[in-house]
């Protein structure tokens, strides 16, 4: 006779899964801007540098130099114009200004027409988050009502495990909705 299905590795996979969207989720929203200079702003951009396509990371040192000012410090002064182009070029609306192999990224003033936008950015993230981490728990019950299906557990295993898998998934999408609520605050704050 098979073993019995391993629920506990099963529910470990989707936990695993679900904290995957909400660490996706995070990365999406240290790239919108909210009033304060953080160096996450620059993350996702990316530079034409050494025949290659790479992270900011990989060419440059990035720091605040005060509430409305980040300092981009380019360890190689050839590839100083390609990040300034890759950052003046991002859609975060930023206007880079060199200095030998500085350049500051001063932070223009938010207006409430752009931090609207970013809160339905940002509300479009979440949901997004949303979709995947129901996508897992879809994946999660059709592989208990397979068990289900092929005998492998009872009845009322099946209504416990799919129980606890909606459980996850509350917890999910509430970490989600947390997740949202406190950008959005972010973005608002003036």
């Amino acid at each position: 006779m098979a073993a019995a299905p391993d629920f506990a590795h099963l529910k470990q996979d989707l936990v695993r899964r679900m904290d995957g969207a909400l660490d996706t989720l995070k990365k999406e929203f240290s790239g919108l801007r909210t009033g304060r200079a953080s160096p996450a702003l620059l993350e996702p951009i990316r530079v034409e540098a050494y025949g290659a396509n790479q992270p900011l990371s990989q060419v440059a040192n990035v720091s605040v130099a005060g509430p409305g000012l980040l300092s981009v410090q380019v360890w190689d002064k050839s590839v100083v114009k390609a990040v300034e182009v890759a950052i003046r070029d991002s859609s975060l609306g930023l206007n880079p200004q060199a200095e030998g192999q500085v350049i500051r990224v001063p932070l223009p003033p938010l207006t409430q027409e752009r931090r609207n936008e970013l809160a339905k950015q940002a509300s479009r993230y979440a949901e997004a988050a949303k979709v995947a981490v129901r996508g897992v728990r879809r994946d999660g019950m059709e592989t208990v009502k397979a068990w289900e299906t092929k005998s492998e557990i009872s009845k009322d295993d099946a209504k416990r495990h799919s129980d606890e898998i909606q459980k996850l998934t509350d917890q999910a999408v509430k970490r989600v909705d947390e997740a949202l609520a406190e950008k959005e605050k972010d973005i608002k704050a003036v």
